[in-house]
């Protein structure tokens, strides 16, 4: 390593940092620790900061998945998952653990098996051939409501995508 921070923006530099109102993300991997890493998401800044851990950044109104997992002396700690759209200037939302400032949480579960499943809706929707993170924040809190009631959400389908993008058309 040279030490040196790198800071990128769809592999350009950036040398002033993220911009305005970027919602931030910090991430760790320490093996058999702690992982807090993303699933899915447009990254609009990354900042290394050194072998284990990073910054990245989510412009407003993007949606990413965050993980996080860690252990301790007799095994797994924490097992959640978030999903979250990134806030814009002025709008309302809920803090959460190593995300600045915080974000409108579509989806939380925690605990493995749940976690599973929420990850499991993740690749269903990848199946697809959509990125998850286009896909209608109301899939995802319709996903949220129904593990959380330890029931099977709804497939996610391309006629329901399309619904999202012309309502998303209609209604920016």
């Amino acid at each position: 390593m040279s030490g040196k921070s790198s800071r990128r923006v769809h592999g350009r530099p950036q040398p002033d940092g993220p911009a305005p109102f970027t919602t931030l993300v910090e991430l760790t991997f320490e093996k058999r620790k702690v992982e807090r890493w993303i699933r899915f998401g447009r990254k609009s800044y990354e900042q290394i900061l050194d072998r284990r851990r990073s910054i990245v950044g989510f412009a407003p109104d993007s949606i990413f998945a965050f993980v996080r997992w860690a252990a301790g002396e007799y095994g797994t700690i924490v097992s959640r998952i978030d999903i979250v759209r990134a806030i814009g200037r002025g709008e309302p939302f809920q803090t959460l653990p190593f995300v600045q400032p915080g974000g409108d949480i579509l989806l939380w579960i925690d605990g493995w098996p749940k976690v599973q499943r929420a990850l499991a809706a993740i690749d269903a929707v990848e199946g697809l051939g959509l990125d998850p993170a286009e896909a209608s924040p109301d899939h995802w809190r319709h996903v949220h409501n129904r593990l959380a009631a330890g029931l099977a959400p709804n497939a996610y389908t391309p006629e329901r995508h399309a619904a999202w993008i012309g309502r998303r058309r209609i209604d920016p």
